[in-house]
This record gives C-alpha cells, structure tokens and sequence, in this order.
C-alpha cells in the first residue's frame, strides 16, 4: 500500500509547477530544438494525463512519438557538430525552437489542467530568449577559451541532458 501511495505522489510532483518546468523547457528549446518535446514525453508516457488524453496533444504522450523524438533528438546531437550547421539564431532554427518551447509549455500546461496558450507563452519566449542566450555564450566562450566548438558543443548537450532528468523531477 506503502508504494501505491508513494507512486500516486510521485506522479503529482512530476506535473505540479507547470510555470517552472514551461520555463525550463523552453531554456532547453533555445539550446536543442528536440529535447524539450523529448522529456515532455518521458513524463506524460511515464504517468499519461487524463486532462490530454482526449484533446489535440494527445500525441505527446505516445510511444510512437517517444521513438521519433528520441531518434530526432539523436540527429540534431550529431547535425549541431557539423561545420556547415547553420545558427540557431537564423530564422529556420529560431522557429524551429520556439515552436519547441510552445509545444512543451502547451503540454505541461494542459496535463495539468491549466491555460494551454499561457504555457506555450512561455515555452515560446523562453526558447526564444534561450536561442540568442545560449548562442551568444556558446560563440564567447569559444572566442575566449579556443576550445573547438564541438567540444564546447559536447558541454551544451550534457547541460541539456542534466537539465531534462532536472525538469523531470520538478
């Protein structure tokens, strides 16, 4: 009884502070456009929400889309390395971000029966701000250290990754 309890709180904090987690989504929107659809379907695939099981969103919490964005995910990790990658900050990967903070905020948002517009508000902006954010620090603290950038490339997805397990456990 002691785990039925316990697994029934679990599932409750990982859906209880939307705004946090809209925002921290968004953070890793603006620094890898997959992964923030990625861990929002980790959690809702892990304890599915009744409150999307029925509207549009519901896909997120699939596995077939846990499988396609976990293969995504793995090619942008790959495709961010490569010289010819044009930056984030050009209008294709800008988009491309912030419709990735917006899908996330959405979701988390209505998984937990709030306003899904003001959750992809703030995945939205988030990615935005977090795409010229991350770009900026990640130019300057290759000018400044001369470390290659895949290396400093390598750093920005384990910053991602950490931040996903992170945001999870809010």
């Amino acid at each position: 009884m002691f785990r039925l309890y316990a697994k029934v709180n679990i599932m409750k904090l990982k859906r209880s502070k939307p705004v946090w987690q809209s925002l921290g989504l968004g953070i890793i929107a603006g620094m890898r456009t997959s992964s923030a659809p990625l861990v929002v379907n980790q959690v809702l695939n892990r304890h599915p929400s009744k409150k999307i099981a029925n509207s549009p969103l519901k896909f997120i919490q699939s596995d077939t889309f846990g499988v396609l964005s976990k293969l995504f995910a793995a090619g942008e990790l790959i495709e961010d390395k490569l010289p010819k990658t044009p930056d984030r900050i050009k209008p294709g990967g800008l988009i491309g971000r912030s419709l990735s903070g917006a899908l996330a905020g959405a979701c988390i948002f209505k998984a937990n029966g709030s306003n899904v517009y003001g959750g992809a508000a703030i995945g939205m902006l988030t990615a935005v701000c977090a795409t010229f954010g991350s770009w900026w620090l990640r130019k300057t603290a290759g000018n400044k250290t001369k470390v290659n950038d895949v290396w400093i490339g390598a750093i920005e997805d384990m910053l991602v990754a950490g931040a996903g397990f992170a945001i999870v456990k809010v």
